[in-house]
């Protein structure tokens, strides 16, 4: 028993180990991960905060287009992407399917129109030169009705389709060398353009419809004359020898329409949608040279000032009722 008691007293002044909890530590090797897991989730967050909605574009030809590539731009900022190209059902035409960012949403409206922009080389003009390194482009101009997500895309860019002014209609036998987007002049300067060269209903006139810019469309009158000023106008007399008439070197290659207004005081203003026939030019009217101003003149506005009724006094009312006596000087 002695030896028991012994051996548990020494046993129980043995030094006893401390065992201490440690605490859960992250691993150095799993920071980087987790960085980039963090940096990922940012950016997928961010690029679902710039998605918008999904749009539907109709093409009679998709040639260049491509998934994730071609850029949908307004104005030249771009505010979408194309997410897939592929046939109709009836393999008709191309449809192109695209993501708006959610900024531009309000574009996708009733009245939006698409094209495609392309290098273009013509006569007069060159468009889409900017295309040929990055590949063609997807162009639209904004619509004002209600959110619309299908379209039919146009085949060649509008003329002037955003931008406000008079429109009229030119009616003649033949349409010549004019064509979208040739010139129109008024003494030689350029005021307005043509938007589009059709046959009219019956085929027996062409119909030319054309925009005079709002700055220029108070020089259009009712008794305006418009005239062919394509190519150039060559005359051999004895006195005078060679005259050489040309309105513009765009006008020689891309063809042109000028117009002049008489200075008659009951031409008025026309509207939108009028007709005039197109004529050859008279001598008589390239001497035209109205004042018309181009800016209304503005008439400072008037404050309705309201004023309580003053009744009369009696005295006013006597010799109100008693007429004065007219003099009549000589």
């Amino acid at each position: 028993m002695n030896e028991s008691q012994e051996n548990l007293e020494a046993a129980d002044e043995l030094p006893k180990a401390k065992v201490k909890r440690s605490r859960w530590r992250f691993p150095v090797v799993w920071v980087v991960p987790a960085i980039a897991v963090i940096v990922a989730g940012y950016l997928v967050y961010g690029r679902l905060e710039q998605l918008g909605p999904k749009i539907t574009i109709r093409f009679k030809d998709g040639k260049g287009l491509k998934m994730g590539q071609t850029p949908i731009k307004y104005r030249g900022v771009q505010i979408g992407e194309v997410t897939a190209v592929e046939l109709s059902p009836d393999q008709q035409a191309v449809v192109v399917r695209a993501r708006l960012q959610r900024s531009a949403a309000s574009i996708a409206k009733e009245g939006a129109v698409f094209w495609i922009v392309r290098p273009e080389v013509g006569i007069g003009n060159i468009t889409g030169l900017d295309t040929v390194i990055t590949g063609p482009e997807v162009d639209v101009l904004p619509g004002t009705g209600k959110a619309q997500s299908e379209f039919v895309g146009l085949e060649n860019a509008p003329v002037a389709l955003e931008e406000r002014g008079l429109k009229i209609i030119l009616i003649t036998p033949r349409l010549g060398s004019l064509r979208p987007g040739s010139p129109v002049y008024y003494r030689g300067v350029e005021v307005g353009t043509i938007q589009q060269c059709d046959l009219s209903p019956n085929a027996a006139t062409v119909a030319i419809q054309v925009l005079i810019k709002q700055r220029y469309a108070r020089l259009v009158r009712t008794g305006s004359k418009f005239w062919n000023v394509s190519g150039v106008d060559v005359s051999v007399s004895l006195f005078r020898g060679l005259e050489v008439n040309m309105e513009s070197l765009r006008s020689l290659a891309a063809g042109g329409i000028a117009f002049a207004t008489p200075a008659d005081p009951t031409g008025q203003q026309v509207k939108d949608g009028m007709s005039f026939l197109y004529n050859k030019a008279a001598k008589e009217w390239l001497e035209w040279a109205p004042n018309i101003p181009l800016r209304a003149v503005k008439q400072s506005p008037q404050k309705d000032i309201k004023r309580k009724p003053v009744r009369p006094s009696a005295r006013q009312i006597e010799t109100t009722k008693r007429p004065e006596p007219q003099r009549i000087e000589d």
